[in-house]
């Protein structure tokens, strides 16, 4: 029997972080927390790592897209935060910068590291990027990492 594991380290990896704007001040430390992954976890040599801010989250997928065309990355690290209002917008954002982003993955097989936080209060976001919750930046840049490497084991 073969088994197919992932390992995180890709020192030659090109990984674009795409990071919106809106929130700000939560997404930064989700960028901190995946350039800090990439770097200190998965050994990508900061000249290989380049982050591209958007206006908002319903933004994140067409830089994707794109970003997976050039084909100049190996692999995506969305960022993003979306929080839940009183109005249906919070649902449309979400799905669709869900939808978007594993179409861009699926239609030029790259790996996109989903780290999009969806949550019900500033609160909930504020934990999810590097407090309580672990930092979900750095877990999406791990994920993307490890995906990479096992899409190219596979091909191998």
């Amino acid at each position: 029997m073969q088994t197919v594991t992932g390992k995180v380290a890709a020192p030659k990896a090109k990984v674009a972080i795409i990071v919106a704007r809106f929130n700000h001040f939560i997404n930064d430390n989700l960028v901190n927390g995946a350039v800090d992954a990439l770097t200190r976890i998965g050994q990508v040599d900061e000249k290989n790592i380049t982050v591209i801010w958007v206006p908002g989250a319903y933004e994140i997928p067409l830089a994707t897209k794109v970003a997976a065309q050039s084909k100049k990355y190996d692999a995506v690290v969305a960022l993003g935060t979306v929080i839940r209002g009183s109005t249906a917008h919070f649902d449309y954002v979400a799905g669709e910068s869900s939808s978007g982003l594993l179409n861009a993955s699926l239609e030029y097989a790259i790996p996109v590291g989903f780290g999009i936080l969806t949550t019900e209060s500033i609160e909930q976001a504020i934990e999810r990027a590097g407090t309580k919750a672990g930092n979900k930046g750095a877990e999406a840049a791990l994920t993307a990492l490890e995906m990479l490497n096992i899409i190219k084991t596979i091909k191998e």
